[in-house]
């Protein structure tokens, strides 16, 4: 979709847009160097749009970026796509098929110490999906896969570093965990995390979450009003 069909299907479903691509050196982005990115915001500069970009912590693309460059984005989004596991390599949120040796809760703890150390760590105003785990996991209930030890370990670290909690429509959290952040003060970004043009800008199920654990609209994490830790972004 261009960015003009995004902002037109937003205005459809009520919703200001904020454009957030995938800023890597992997495929299948193209905005994959300093160059790339400027280029982005000077096209995103055309619209009416938030100027957002989602950033892996494992890709350290995001450590080369010059001040001048940050100040331009309205605010930025930290995923774990890979986490590093203790012998230091990293292992990929998509994988199809869990090593033997990587039993749910082996992952779970290397999942969380990534969490802890993309808080303190990226200068995001957001942490995209923090519960996405790879596919053979999302089968396990999640109270199974989160102890409330890992969830509270989870949501102090975004406490410390600043960050919001995205409900995402594609990978939705279980409400305990949502629940917890918003308890602890952690604002709540709301996340279509579209992939197909039916589910750009579709953020009505993490709207009805926040709203139905007493979350006010007001509340929710929003560049506009909210500012960034990368630039004193103001309307």
């Amino acid at each position: 979709m261009s960015v003009a069909e995004v902002v037109a299907r937003g205005a459809a479903l009520g919703v200001r847009v904020t454009i957030s691509d995938h800023i890597s050196r992997e495929a299948p982005t193209t905005v994959d160097s300093v160059a790339a990115i400027e280029h982005y915001l000077d096209d995103l500069n055309q619209y009416d749009v938030l100027r957002g970009g989602e950033f892996c912590w494992h890709d350290a693309l995001w450590r080369e970026l010059p001040p001048a460059l940050l100040r331009r984005f309205t605010h930025r989004v930290g995923s774990l796509h890979a986490v590093r596991l203790l012998n230091g390599s990293y292992f990929r949120a998509f994988s199809q098929v869990m090593p033997a040796d990587l039993p749910p809760h082996v992952y779970m703890e290397a999942h969380v110490a990534s969490l802890e150390a993309l808080a303190g760590e990226m200068p995001v105003d957001v942490l995209a999906h923090p519960t996405l785990v790879p596919p053979p996991l999302r089968t396990i209930h999640p109270h199974e896969l989160w102890t409330e030890a890992l969830e509270e370990r989870a949501v102090h670290a975004l406490v410390v570093g600043g960050q919001a909690f995205e409900i995402s429509n594609r990978y939705p959290p279980h409400e305990r965990l949502v629940r917890r952040a918003a308890d602890a003060g952690v604002r709540l970004s709301l996340g279509s995390d579209g992939h197909a043009r039916e589910q750009v800008a579709n953020i009505a199920a993490p709207l009805a979450l926040a709203r139905r654990i007493g979350v006010s609209d007001d509340a929710l994490y929003d560049p506009a009003r909210h500012g960034s830790r990368t630039g004193a972004y103001t309307e």
